[in-house]
């Protein structure tokens, strides 16, 4: 087996909101050069498209297929990463987002389990995982482990291991990682090191809140929601921690712990980003799709002021 990542990008990467119009909500994919060029100026050199905040699986395969076209199309000026969800739909729909994906050339999938079959055990996760990239021939997939939503609970290092063993998966890359349970993350970084040293997988923290303590334990890659809105914060943590700063980090954590809990505070995780996202900076990613639900003026008013004055200490 090669020992080298097959995925070799590191550091931050934003899940990207999708522009909805407010009128019926239909795409507004005329949003995107701007959002890519405000990222990539703010120092967000990845990209996740159709995720979780990017309300991929409240899509249909040709909404999702034409937000991957436009988010490829803007990174061929801005020169980010791009990497694709295509999970979180029947089977037959992953193929095809997959293989549109892999045409398109973008630089990594990611997928979700099956969100009704559920697989029971490592073996049928990677069964699972191998008929979605056999459709992708070209690309790394890593794994969306988010077992807060799925249902789908395994550890990442019996994953990883059991991947690395076997070899069902030779595409295989790692894992996005949103989950609290630090000890398998940290562990998974380790998995087939043996030889080389470094692990052949990539493991991006999902959980904003815990960047510091992932960055102490040996994480270097992180996609975080919030490196849409408060990009800097996100950096400055990073920063401190390949410094070893940890007091100067703890500063940084906790002000966007802070920022976090000012934001969803005030409903669902993806309402009420959008909405700060709409408040702090010069992109209008719109509402968020129905059956999700906008927050009330008053609450976005009383958002802006909780969100200064953290900002502003």
């Amino acid at each position: 087996m090669t020992m080298g990542k097959l995925y070799e990008f590191q550091g931050l990467m934003a899940p990207v909101f999708t522009p909805f119009s407010k009128e019926d909500y239909s795409l507004n994919l005329g949003v995107i050069p701007a959002y890519a060029k405000y990222l990539a100026e703010n120092g967000i050199k990845g990209i996740l498209v159709n995720g979780t905040s990017g309300e991929g699986m409240s899509m249909n395969v040709e909404e999702r297929q034409k937000v991957t076209e436009a988010w490829k199309e803007a990174a061929s000026s801005t020169h980010h990463n791009i990497m694709v969800q295509v999970g979180g739909a029947p089977l037959p729909d992953v193929l095809k987002l997959a293989e549109h994906a892999d045409r398109c050339g973008v630089d990594s999938l990611l997928c979700l389990p099956d969100l009704f079959n559920k697989p029971s055990s490592v073996k049928e996760l990677l069964e699972y995982l191998q008929l979605v990239s056999n459709a992708a021939p070209k690309t790394p997939i890593l794994y969306y482990h988010i077992p807060a939503f799925t249902g789908v609970n395994v550890l990442i290092t019996e994953l990883f291991s059991e991947a690395h063993r076997s070899n069902m998966v030779p595409r295989f890359a790692g894992a996005k990682f949103t989950y609290t349970n630090l000890e398998d993350g940290a562990t998974s970084l380790r998995v087939g090191s043996e030889l080389s040293g470094h692990s052949p997988y990539s493991v991006f923290l999902g959980s904003d809140e815990t960047m510091l303590g992932a960055f102490a334990l040996g994480f270097n890659s992180a996609i975080g929601t919030t490196f849409n809105i408060l990009p800097e914060l996100g950096k400055c943590i990073l920063s401190s921690s390949t410094k070893n700063n940890f007091v100067q980090g703890q500063e940084h954590q906790w002000r966007l712990t802070q920022a976090v809990r000012a934001i969803t505070k005030h409903g669902k995780w993806v309402p009420t980003m959008k909405a700060a996202m709409n408040l702090r900076t010069k992109i209008n990613v719109g509402p968020p799709r129905p059956p999700l639900k906008c927050i009330t003026l008053a609450q976005e008013d009383e958002m802006k002021l909780e969100l200064a004055r953290i900002l502003s200490d």
